[in-house]
């Protein structure tokens, strides 16, 4: 009796690394592989490295948000102070931060004072946007009390201002050095409203990492803040930090409800919601371009198939008489093209994983050798080409890959099962 051989024998992987393996004279399909793995390969490198420079540049850009600002905002709604005026400012601000913190998942509450005034230094103007903060809850703002981006110290913030990188570059100043803060809106006389003026020291520089936040923030102390912009005994808004910066959405309800009567929440989300879908669409988009890429490098495997059965035609012939099975012959030429899917698509990953691992040297020489300027942190807000690799990502593209890879190779196997062992032989 004789015994049926099982699927993908070891014979079958010899007779497809047989084919793998053909010199020119038998008709250069060993330079089809080898365009089809390179083909492969870069499809594969530009599909992970476009995913781990969205990862990372999202990821960034969230992170400069939660790392520089509040979670959540609680505001009031317009009303009328003691002199008539209509105002959204917060008047009990103390009891009101109080019930805030006792929300579940709430870290830290701040009252800000902010206002946008002009700053003037050597000669040189700035629109600045300031925020009146005390020094406890500025040293609680990661992105800004970073000791490694920072300049100065922050225990020396009670006599002075702090100030982003950008405006320190916009007025050509540094620590110790004195600015002139100027309001429109300053003391009221018998001639009008006269601007207010009034220096202030420098006592830290710090760097958010966004380019539109270190352009134009000042941070000055509550107090301080309160006298200047005429804001005595109330507070412009509260600033709300969660353990999860991600679900904010989450905490509004209970922020709002403890912050009571007149209160409007705001999240980052409804502050950057519209860059964020704009962001995760054109994720979506690269993806399907990408993967379009990867189909068309895949689709190299096909035309290298099709000339190997062509080739091997009086081959498949001989194996059929000895015995081959249909099943058999399509599992060597399934071998062949799957072969080549696997191998590009693991030098591929390989790439992808370096390029994402060392890129930041990787943009510095591309830098030096266009000779400067190619990002632009004006525009993309951020200093830095980042990139996050992520295993998910890294798992998709070669779960895309590796599916192509498949899918195409089946038809072309098929062709060469179905071949005919008569016909093949009928000229030999």
């Amino acid at each position: 009796m004789t015994r049926t051989p099982p699927p993908f024998a070891p014979f079958e992987w010899m007779i497809a690394w047989r084919y793998l393996r053909a010199k020119r004279a038998e008709g250069g399909v060993s330079v089809m592989t080898w365009i089809s793995l390179i083909g492969i390969t870069l499809a594969v490198f530009a599909l992970i490295a476009t995913l781990a420079v969205r990862s990372g540049f999202r990821a960034e850009f969230v992170d400069t948000i939660v790392g520089s600002n509040a979670h959540l905002t609680v505001y009031h709604v317009q009303h009328q102070n003691e002199a008539g005026q209509m105002v959204r400012t917060l008047p009990d601000y103390e009891a009101t931060a109080e019930r805030v913190r006792g929300v579940e998942g709430v870290v830290r509450v701040a009252p800000l004072v902010k206002g946008q005034v002009m700053a003037n230094a050597n000669g040189n103007n700035a629109g600045i946007e300031v925020h009146g903060i005390a020094p406890d809850d500025l040293r609680q703002i990661p992105r800004i009390a970073d000791p490694e981006t920072g300049v100065g110290s922050l225990d020396d913030f009670g006599a002075g201002i702090a100030i982003g990188s950008g405006v320190a570059q916009l007025l050509g100043v540094g620590l110790g050095d004195s600015v002139k803060v100027i309001s429109p809106n300053g003391v009221k006389t018998a001639f009008g409203v006269s601007p207010r003026v009034k220096s202030y020291d420098v006592t830290y520089i710090f760097s958010a990492g966004r380019y539109d936040i270190d352009r134009v923030r000042v941070y000055m102390p509550f107090e301080e803040a309160q006298l200047y912009f005429n804001r005595e005994d109330v507070a412009d808004e509260l600033e709300v930090i969660v353990d999860d910066p991600e679900a904010a959405e989450r905490y509004a309800s209970a922020v709002g409800q403890a912050a009571g009567p007149g209160a409007i929440i705001w999240t980052w989300q409804d502050a950057s919601g519209g860059f964020l879908r704009a962001l995760e669409i054109e994720d979506n988009v690269m993806f399907v371009i990408l993967s379009v890429l990867v189909l068309i490098a895949t689709m190299n495997i096909v035309s290298g198939l099709i000339m190997l059965v062509k080739n091997k035609g009086r081959d498949i012939g001989i194996l059929r008489t000895m015995g081959l099975t249909e099943g058999s012959v399509l599992r060597v030429f399934f071998i062949c093209g799957s072969f080549t899917g696997l191998f590009g698509t693991l030098f591929g990953v390989i790439l992808g994983c370096l390029f994402a691992i060392y890129i930041d040297p990787i943009f510095a020489a591309v830098n030096y050798l266009s000779g400067g300027g190619v990002w632009d942190p004006s525009i993309r807000g951020i200093y830095a080409l980042p990139a996050k690799l992520q295993a998910g990502d890294v798992l998709s593209a070669v779960a895309l890959s590796l599916g192509l890879s498949f899918i195409v190779t089946i038809f072309p196997a098929r062709r060469a099962a179905r071949m005919n062992p008569v016909e093949a032989l009928r000229y030999e």
